[in-house]
């Protein structure tokens, strides 16, 4: 903890995700709702998941005025696209994050007694709410997204979907014991030499 002076202050943001508090007055009690579509200025999402290039992120958000500074609540909305990570079917799909945030008065209590990464600041009656809210839905999108929780993946063999392979689907590998022989010998009339990999374990 640290106490903050005029010089740490941070420069006022800017752009579409940034709102202006002072119609809040300062008055602890007055409140304001906003509800706007956004499209991310930089790219939202994993590797593998996502807010597509030209998805927005739709925000239903109540701003209330509080001793502290501004506190921020509401949901944010954003469509995904992805790739499933068993059978790299693509994925569409709709992420829905709670966002609860206090943006700090400067100079209050919390201004000066919290490092400046610990919270948000108002800075010139103004809040930056992309930081806020792309944290929120980058903690809420799965690791490994999947098209169906009953996704069985694809076959190691072949690779080809175990959806639609079927129950009945396997490779028939030769032995290893008998391989060797086979390359000694050239001999291709081996019986039984054969083992179905579905039930080495």
């Amino acid at each position: 903890m640290h106490s903050r002076t005029s010089s740490d202050a941070s420069p006022a943001p800017s752009g579409p995700w940034v709102l202006d508090t002072r119609e809040l007055g300062r008055r602890a009690g007055a409140s304001r709702r906003h509800h706007r579509s956004l499209a991310p200025t930089t790219r939202l999402g994993l590797d593998i998941i996502a807010v597509p290039d030209q998805g927005e992120v739709v925000l239903d958000l109540r701003l209330d005025s509080v001793v502290e500074g501004v506190l921020v609540a509401g949901t944010a909305t954003a469509p995904l696209e992805g790739e499933c990570s068993r059978c790299l079917d693509p994925i569409l799909d709709e992420v829905e994050v709670e966002v609860t945030e206090l943006f700090a008065y400067p100079e209050s209590t919390t201004d000066e007694t919290t490092d400046e990464d610990e919270l948000p600041r108002v800075v010139d009656e103004l809040i930056d709410l992309e930081p806020v809210v792309r944290d929120a839905i980058l903690l809420a999108l799965p690791s490994s997204p999947l098209c169906s929780p009953a996704c069985a993946g694809l076959c190691v063999d072949c690779g080809g979907k175990w959806a639609e392979l079927g129950p009945d689907h396997r490779h028939e590998t030769m032995d290893p014991r008998w391989a060797a022989l086979r390359q000694r010998f050239g001999d291709t009339s081996t019986a039984g030499t054969t083992f179905d990999k579905s039930e080495e374990n």
